[in-house]
């Protein structure tokens, strides 16, 4: 089958990773159409729309024409603007699935995209277990990243005497990162080895360098995991994270793990003791940041999810 993305903007580079694990591990072909950039984080592109020349509309209009299946992202769907084309006037005998990623604008009222759904006889996938509460009908497509490529691949700890602990937060007021500042300047002064970086404005693939020279990497005590987490475990870092019962039970079924491989703390006491201990212990440091490669090596990788998408995909 041919498939189309299609997204305003790709959700922390997930839609470019499902494109090529698509292409890589299935016999569908798949492409990406983008319209915007935000936060300038410069993920990998398919089609950019900003960026086409003219005979590129061209190939915009044949994918179009030529797909099985349109698969929207967050909020886009068949009334999207693609230059000069909308997808609303191609949808004769295509097949539609809906990908939430928890934009805002779906948390605030995701009874508006069901009863659109419901309507439509259209199915939906959401990108963490949480989700599945504001959209139960829904399945849960986890998100994956490419753990072989070589700013994913675990590097040996950095020598340099400060444990630096890293946070890469795409948006603040919902990462916890307060918290986590806090946190960290009380525990400096307690420990005059222990490091802290903030990662913002900064590229994608520089983020992922920093944090791979990091010792320790702090997602959010949200409840559920970010790809920010997933990247840091496939570096075979320590991750620390809110992961709720919840969760918890999607993920290790999903996985068919024992256990999880974060290293838990679901409030600002439970955050200072988790990176004391981290810092403190190397023996506990790398016995995590292993049980984090083999989480994602053994339970998440991307032949096993673009599988499962593709199960999707059939199922349309």
């Amino acid at each position: 089958m041919n498939i189309l993305m299609i997204a305003i903007n790709d959700p922390a580079g997930t839609a470019i990773s499902f494109t090529n694990a698509v292409n890589k591990y299935t016999e569908h072909s798949c492409r990406l159409i983008t319209k915007e950039i935000r936060y300038n984080f410069m993920f990998e592109k398919d089609i950019h729309l900003p960026w086409l020349e003219d005979a590129g509309w061209e190939e915009v209009e044949t994918l179009l024409k030529t797909a099985d299946i349109f698969h929207f992202h967050m909020t886009a769907d068949e009334d999207i603007e693609l230059g000069p084309f909308r997808p609303k006037d191609y949808l004769a005998g295509k097949r539609i699935l809906h990908h939430h990623h928890g934009h805002p604008e779906f948390r605030s009222n995701p009874d508006r995209f069901r009863e659109k759904y419901r309507r439509l006889g259209r199915q939906a996938i959401v990108s963490t277990p949480d989700l599945l509460k504001l959209m139960p009908e829904a399945s849960w497509q986890p998100n994956l990243v490419p753990i072989d490529a070589a700013d994913y691949l675990p590097v040996p700890e950095p020598e340099e005497k400060k444990i630096m602990v890293c946070h890469a937060p795409t948006r603040k007021d919902l990462k916890n990162t307060s918290d986590f500042v806090r946190v960290m300047k009380d525990l400096m002064q307690e420990i005059p080895d222990l490091a802290c970086r903030v990662i913002e404005n900064t590229a994608h693939a520089d983020c992922l360098r920093i944090k791979q020279r990091a010792h320790i990497h702090f997602d959010h005590m949200q409840g559920y995991y970010g790809v920010s987490s997933l990247e840091s475990l496939s570096q075979g870092r320590p991750v620390i994270a809110g992961i709720d019962d919840w969760n918890r039970r999607h993920i290790l079924e999903f996985s068919g793990q024992e256990r999880l491989p974060w290293v838990i703390a679901r409030n600002q006491d439970d955050l200072e003791e988790r990176i004391r201990l981290l810092a403190l212990d190397k023996s506990f440091r790398k016995a995590a940041g292993s049980a984090g490669r083999h989480f994602m090596e053994n339970g998440w990788s991307g032949k096993k999810l673009a599988g499962h998408l593709a199960e999707t995909y059939a199922r349309l």
